[in-house]
C-alpha cells in the first residue's frame, strides 16, 4: 500500500467512522424522544448483528487493502460518487423521518408509515443508502473482497430488520385502531 493510499483509507474510515458516531448521538436522542411519546422498542430488530458488520467492514478493509495490496481503480471517481449519492440518500431518509429515525427499531401506537422525502419513491431508502455505501467505500480502494462480503451480509440483515419492522409497523397502526386503510409506501 502506497502512502498515499494508506492517507485516502484513513481519511475515508475516518469519515465514515464519524458519520457512524454522529447517528448513533442521533439515535439515542431519538429513541429518548419516542420513549417520551409512549413509544418502545422492538425486540428481534438485528441491532447487535449490524454492529457486528460494521465493525467487520472497519477492519477487513484496511486488512485486505494492506495484504491484497490493492489499490483505488482507474474509475474510483464512480465509487466516490456512489458513496457520495448512498450518504445523500442516507441522510434525506434521516432528515424525512426526523426523530423516528433509530438505529434500532421503536414503534409509537398511533404513528404510521412516513409518505415524505424519500419515502414517496420507496420502502427503506436509508436501507438502500447503507448497502450502497459500504460496497463503494470497499471498491474505492478496490477491495471487491470486502465490498462483496458486506454487500452480502447487509442484504441478508436488512431483510431481516424489514420484516421486523414492517410488522412492527403495521401492529401499531392496527394499535391505533381505526380500520383505517395503511398509506401507501
Amino acid at each position: 500500500m502506497t502512502a498515499a493510499t494508506g492517507a485516502l483509507l484513513a481519511g475515508a474510515l475516518a469519515l465514515l467512522a464519524a458519520s457512524r458516531v454522529r447517528e448513533l448521538r442521533c439515535s439515542a436522542r431519538n429513541e429518548r424522544a419516542l420513549l417520551d411519546r409512549g413509544g418502545h422498542r422492538v425486540p428481534g430488530d438485528h441491532y447487535p448483528s449490524f454492529v457486528a458488520l460494521h465493525a467487520g467492514f472497519f477492519a477487513a478493509l484496511p486488512l485486505e487493502v494492506l495484504l491484497a495490496g490493492t489499490r483505488p481503480p482507474a474509475w474510483w471517481p464512480l465509487f466516490l460518487s456512489i458513496w457520495a449519492i448512498a450518504e445523500g440518500l442516507r441522510r434525506w431518509s434521516m432528515r424525512a423521518l426526523g426523530d423516528r429515525w433509530t438505529a434500532r427499531v421503536h414503534v409509537v401506537a398511533g404513528e404510521g408509515r412516513l409518505c415524505r422525502g424519500p419515502y414517496r419513491y420507496m420502502a427503506h431508502p436509508n436501507y438502500l443508502g447503507a448497502i450502497l455505501e459500504l460496497a463503494a467505500v470497499a471498491l474505492l480502494f478496490g477491495a471487491w473482497r470486502t465490498a462483496l462480503a458486506a454487500t452480502a451480509v447487509n442484504v441478508v440483515l436488512v431483510a431481516l430488520r424489514v420484516r421486523v419492522e414492517d410488522r412492527a409497523l403495521s401492529q401499531a397502526e392496527a394499535d391505533a385502531g381505526a380500520g383505517r386503510a395503511a398509506r401507501p409506501r
